[in-house]
């Protein structure tokens, strides 16, 4: 669901599960918000841009892909 997301994790080698015990949730957990299962917080996404990601807008970073959006 959030590509440019998980690109840039990706891209920069950032593990899930730091990403998981930076807003302090289980992998699962992290999984389902990724997926658009749950929604992330505001305060969570902050805290990725915030510490993983600053050189990102935190728009580009949770836009929601395409197919994603048609189904919200």
């Amino acid at each position: 669901m959030f590509e440019n997301l998980r690109f840039e994790l990706s891209r920069k080698r950032i593990a899930n599960k730091a990403v998981a015990d930076l807003i302090g949730c289980t992998q699962k957990t992290l999984d389902n918000k990724m997926n658009g299962v749950t929604e992330f917080t505001l305060s969570e996404m902050w805290l990725i841009s915030d510490n993983l990601l600053p050189e990102f807008d935190l728009r580009y970073l949770f836009k929601r892909s395409a197919a994603a959006a048609k189904a919200v």
